[in-house]
């Protein structure tokens, strides 16, 4: 097997990503097969809900160290991305361990509700290969309660109350905080961006 594969991790954004990647024209599989995963040229992670569920689906099905062993681009969209580091605050959930940092609750004030949800922008912080052609008034949609703080793997970072990040890249793996199949063109750049990494 070979393409675009997508981790079926369980969520109700499958299918609209699905959608997003066929508007580029690439039909991605949904799949929780080990085998399927470690063959596929390029694998995008998912995630909805909390952590700690997130990692005991992967774990149950096999996955968890199939993931660490990948050597194709990979992307970790949302929970998907924060379950890419070593642990999230949310549960004290260990995760995949495959970028170094913990995953913290964003804090809530009076203005600004937490989960965060809504459309923000970009702050570019390295010449990245994801974030070719979008310009700084580009805006993406988030939904997040948690988020990771800033490291020498963030190359765009978001403000919401504080700074966090919201796109991250460590050799082949790759991910975005915000729903980039949710945020219109903006985000069809950045899927199309990855659908172009070797």
């Amino acid at each position: 097997m070979s393409g675009t594969l997508i981790i079926d991790s369980g969520g109700a954004n499958l299918a609209s990503l699905q959608f997003a990647l066929e508007r580029l024209g690439v039909a991605a599989r949904v799949s929780a097969e080990a085998r399927e995963i470690a063959a596929a040229d390029r694998v995008v992670l998912p995630g909805v809900g909390s952590a700690a569920d997130a990692m005991q689906r992967l774990r149950a099905a096999g996955l968890a160290e199939v993931l660490r062993r990948l050597t194709q681009p990979v992307l970790g969209i949302c929970l998907g991305m924060q379950l890419l580091f070593e642990r999230s605050a949310e549960g004290d959930t260990e995760c995949l361990g495959i970028l170094p940092g913990t995953v913290r609750r964003l804090e809530p004030s009076t203005a600004r509700p937490v989960p965060h949800m809504g459309w923000n922008r970009l702050q570019a912080l390295t010449d990245d290969a994801l974030l070719k052609g979008l310009g700084t008034e580009a805006y993406f949609y988030f939904v997040h309660g948690y988020a990771v703080p800033l490291g020498p793997f963030t190359c765009a970072q978001t403000h919401y109350g504080e700074d966090f990040s919201a796109v991250v890249r460590q050799g082949n793996f790759c991910g975005v905080q915000f729903h980039p199949e949710r945020s219109a063109a903006s985000g069809a750049r950045v899927l199309e961006n990855f659908l172009g990494l070797r």
